[in-house]
């Protein structure tokens, strides 16, 4: 059964419905460099999401079986063939990033009561909240079980990781109380509740591959700069993807009173529109439609160019790096995912 769970998810991870034509070409390359790695990576998360006692497992289960780019596995496996064979190591942190960021969507979706996520309708409205919050700390233990034995040495930066995600989630949660429009402040709940996860999987693959201190550091760096770049452009989706395509309805954002930089820009254009901010966390429909048609093609454009220059500046580090065929699809994965439209 694990055999087969994994095989039917991998064929899901890099499908252009999920990820969009040139993210899924890339992803089917990395694919085809880690095929066996991914396929273990993906039975092992199918049996950690089943370790547990129902129904939390069958929330963490639901979940999974929605599918996902796995992109922070892939970092894991990618920083770590930089240097060389992939240890099998890098394979129990790859599991490890999916299993933390499962764990955060399944929070997420609780404290931003979603109805629905990769098109199906999320744990919380199946089983309740409580079942998805104690859902999500299961698949927390097994993270912090499996870091403890596969590599105690990164306990210490996991744990900060972890800290940074419930910081930025609570500087989000805080904004919905009081609008706060700085873009500083979008940027470190960004930076927090996102970008460190990738980081700690960029990081974590380098280490335990023998990586030098620079060269982890380097990694790091090019990780968070991912986790930002992917963000920017997942809000960036939330005005003009196709619902078929990513899962996510328009403007869910907005009507889960996120305040997202394509918002902040429209905002910043228009001060008049912070009322309609406000009428739309109420579920004005109206507001929501006037702040949608403020999001304006030249604002779109210019956060889909600020992905690219977050991702650009992560690529330049990876400089400190020898040339190798996993250095290479890094930064061409880090390109594509600015791109993408899914």
């Amino acid at each position: 059964m694990k055999a087969s769970y994994a095989a039917h998810a991998l064929q899901d991870i890099a499908t252009p419905e999920r990820a969009g034509a040139r993210t899924a070409a890339r992803l089917a390359e990395v694919g085809a460099l880690f095929t066996a790695d991914l396929a273990w990576i993906e039975g092992e998360i199918a049996e950690a999401t089943g370790d547990g006692p129902r129904s939390a497992t069958d929330a963490a289960r639901h979940l999974f079986s929605g599918g996902g780019k796995r992109i922070r596995p892939l970092a894991v496996l990618l920083t770590a063939a930089c240097f060389g064979p992939v240890p099998e190591q890098a394979r129990a942190l790859a599991v490890v990033a999916e299993l933390v960021h499962l764990a955060t969507l399944l929070h997420d979706d609780v404290v931003d009561d979603a109805p629905e996520r990769r098109g199906k309708p999320t744990a919380r409205l199946v089983w309740g909240n409580a079942v998805s919050v104690l859902a999500g700390d299961l698949l927390l233990t097994h993270a912090l079980e499996r870091t403890h034995a596969a590599a105690p040495a990164l306990m210490s930066d996991l744990i900060a990781t972890l800290r940074r995600l419930v910081d930025g989630e609570i500087v989000q949660l805080r904004g919905r109380v009081q609008l706060d429009v700085r873009e500083e402040t979008y940027f470190t709940i960004v930076r927090d509740k996102t970008a460190s996860l990738f980081g700690w999987a960029a990081r974590a693959g380098a280490t335990v591959a023998g990586a030098e201190p620079a060269q982890i550091a380097a990694l790091g760096e090019f990780g968070e700069r991912l986790g930002t770049a992917f963000q920017l452009v997942d809000d960036l989706l939330d005005y003009e993807g196709d619902p078929r395509v990513t899962g996510k309805a328009l403007h869910a954002d907005l009507g889960e009173g996120k305040v997202t930089l394509p918002l902040l820009r429209a905002v910043g254009n228009d001060p008049s529109l912070s009322r309609a901010v406000e009428l739309a966390r109420q579920g004005d429909a109206d507001a929501s439609e006037r702040l949608a048609s403020a999001v304006t093609a030249p604002i779109r454009d210019a956060v889909r160019a600020r992905a690219r220059d977050e991702a650009a500046r992560g690529i330049a580090g990876l400089a400190r790096l020898r040339e190798s065929p996993a250095k290479s699809l890094l930064a061409g994965l880090a390109r594509d995912l600015t791109e993408r439209s899914a």
